[in-house]
């Protein structure tokens, strides 16, 4: 009574997760070993070195999260277990050819214009933080009292502080506006 007996299963590895790292890629071939023997009724069950390598391809420590196998049954009475790999060729469904899609005038002018307002912005933002950290710079100089017990230092400071302020206000104003019209020109 020597028949062959093949089946194919995909086997899910996902809880080899729950074993430590180091063990992980162990615990996988334990793991197909014990699917074997439970679904093949057989205990003496041989791994194929292509599968093995498949597992432990990725490291210990992330073998894949399932496989798909291949498990014969032999004559002299043990199951092979092999990486599944699938002999009909599928050559039913021919591939679709892609078309290039030629980029209209309008679509190339609208790249265009986000290139530039993307520079646009990024210069505007290098100047907001170079403010920014000038007004912060003012603002703990006038906090030491060497300034604002002389008039003319704090009067000094104050100007300029009120200065870097309207700058800082006028460029974020203008980041702003650059913002609406590169969502404007995306949403096209």
């Amino acid at each position: 009574m020597s028949q062959e007996l093949e089946r194919v299963y995909t086997i899910p590895l996902g809880k080899v997760l729950i074993s430590q790292s180091q063990h992980r890629a162990v615990r996988a071939i334990n793991m197909i070993k014990e699917f074997a023997q439970h679904h093949m009724k057989v205990e003496i069950i041989k791994i194929d070195e292509e599968l093995a390598q498949q597992i432990w391809a990725r490291g210990v420590r992330s073998p894949p999260r399932k496989i798909k196998v291949r498990m014969s049954k032999t004559d002299e009475g043990y199951i092979l277990v092999s990486l599944f790999a699938d002999d009909v060729e599928t050559s039913a469904t021919p591939e679709k050819e892609t078309k290039k899609v030629e980029n209209d005038p309008v679509q190339e002018d609208n790249n265009k214009m986000l290139k530039k307002l993307n520079q646009e912005i990024g210069t505007l933002e290098e100047s907001l933080a170079s403010l920014k950290q000038d007004l912060s710079e003012i603002e703990n100089s006038l906090a030491k009292p060497e300034i604002y017990s002389d008039v003319a230092k704090l009067s000094e400071h104050t100007t300029r502080y009120e200065e870097v302020k309207s700058t800082l206000n006028q460029t974020q104003v203008a980041w702003e506006a650059l913002a609406e019209q590169i969502l404007e020109l995306e949403s096209c």
